[in-house]
């Protein structure tokens, strides 16, 4: 039975199915000239624009200068200015290095005449070689946890407006925590997080899409691991902050309509920066992915 808030998020006119659709056309670049992309923006945005989509529709842009066989094992991305939602974002993809196994590409991403992002990405052709894994945490199935909407209730009353509004929008990422989730942050907490996530409808058989969604995906719950040891948090408006940089390694493909299990910690917090790290799990056990941000982290009041 749905709540309330669920109710709200999932109406006749949002049907999971159109707001999966919408979050794929969101990741589909352009082509806007060679080697040159333009990304949506999101619709009905408002503010800043959410760090995972820079990420995804650059890493899309990318994907679309290299062959299919050569799937991207890695990208190292910096936040140089806040995007806004107002308005589309070009991309432009430099050519660095086409090689027998390896290809390299920059992008940069520019608004309103401004360079906002840069990254580099590296794809690598499918290859044989030794294979070793870290195991999957020990952690309860996603059949079993209560989604992040349904958490959602007992707070959504007691949180700054900015962030209820933002939290009521529909949600193509339908994410469901193991650890017990309190955004007002009024106690401290180990600097670790688990988090289940999967698209809330299928998606196509493209796996340069379920990679961008990926990547979209790995922003969320990241930085705010290195909030939980300090009571803080995000929604309660007692820290702000933004990401800094952002690394994601791709190990093996996987689906994002499937259940991922985001497995992240914070090693280390100063100097009004936070470092936080994390592991993708399909819920079969294989590592798929693996992540690490460092961002600005500042405490309010």
């Amino acid at each position: 039975m749905l709540n309330p808030l669920s109710t709200t998020l999932l109406t006749a006119s949002q049907d999971p199915a159109d707001i999966v659709a919408g979050l794929a056309r969101l990741l589909t670049v352009a082509p806007a000239g060679e080697d040159s992309f333009l990304g949506p923006r999101k619709p009905g945005g408002v503010g800043r624009v959410f760090g995972g989509q820079v990420v995804a529709q650059a890493l899309a842009a990318a994907q679309a200068t290299v062959a299919a066989e050569r799937p991207v094992h890695s990208l190292h991305a910096y936040f140089l200015r806040g995007g806004s939602e107002d308005s589309e974002i070009r991309y432009t993809v430099m050519r660095d290095m086409d090689a027998r196994s390896f290809t390299n590409r920059r992008v940069v991403a520019e608004q309103d005449g401004e360079t906002i992002f840069s990254m580099t990405a590296s794809f690598h052709k499918r290859e044989d070689g030794i294979h070793h894994t870290l195991p999957m945490p020990a952690v309860p199935k996603p059949e079993a946890l209560p989604s992040e909407t349904d958490l959602l209730t007992i707070y959504f009353e007691r949180i700054e407006e900015a962030q209820r509004q933002l939290l009521k929008r529909p949600r193509a990422i339908e994410m469901r925590p193991v650890e017990p989730i309190n955004w007002l942050r009024q106690s401290a907490a180990e600097p670790v997080a688990h988090t289940w996530f999967r698209c809330v409808a299928p998606l196509p058989d493209d796996m340069a899409l379920h990679r961008a969604i990926i990547a979209y995906a790995s922003d969320m719950t990241l930085l705010g691991t290195a909030l939980l040891p300090h009571a803080l948090s995000w929604a309660a408006g007692t820290a702000r902050g933004a990401s800094l940089d952002h690394a994601i390694w791709f190990h093996e493909d996987a689906r994002a309509d499937e259940w991922l299990l985001y497995a992240c910690d914070s090693p280390w917090a100063g100097n009004a920066r936070g470092l936080s790290r994390g592991r993708i799990f399909t819920r079969d056990g294989r590592l798929i992915a693996e992540t690490a941000q460092e961002g600005l982290v500042r405490k309010v009041g």
